[in-house]
């Protein structure tokens, strides 16, 4: 794999390394939300939303589009939540074994 693509695609994880980024788009799973939406949806604060939103939309992962006073993102590419879902049942599984190796269960 050329460095080029490398750096780019490590680009990519390190975006979605930020709690806030994948909590922001977990919450678009469910569809496409103004900023107030998600707000509402992660209780995270309105400016922290605007500028992981305004991130994301730089690096490709959501869309935006204007919708009379507000502007409504959604998700570009839902490949992002197949990986999310991975990742996340690859350490579900990590804690369950870590729980019952310490006779949780």
């Amino acid at each position: 794999m050329p460095a080029q693509l490398i750096e780019r695609v490590a680009g990519r994880f390190r975006m979605l390394g930020e709690p806030t980024r994948l909590r922001l788009l977990q919450a678009l799973r469910s569809g496409p939300a103004t900023v107030g939406a998600l707000v509402e949806r992660t209780g995270l604060g309105q400016a922290n939303v605007s500028r992981h939103l305004q991130m994301l939309h730089r690096a490709g992962f959501v869309d935006r589009e204007r919708d009379g006073n507000h502007v409504r993102y959604a998700l570009q590419d839902h490949d992002v939540l197949r990986l999310c879902d991975l990742m996340c049942g690859r350490v579900e599984d990590e804690v369950r074994g870590v729980h019952r190796a310490i006779g949780g269960g």
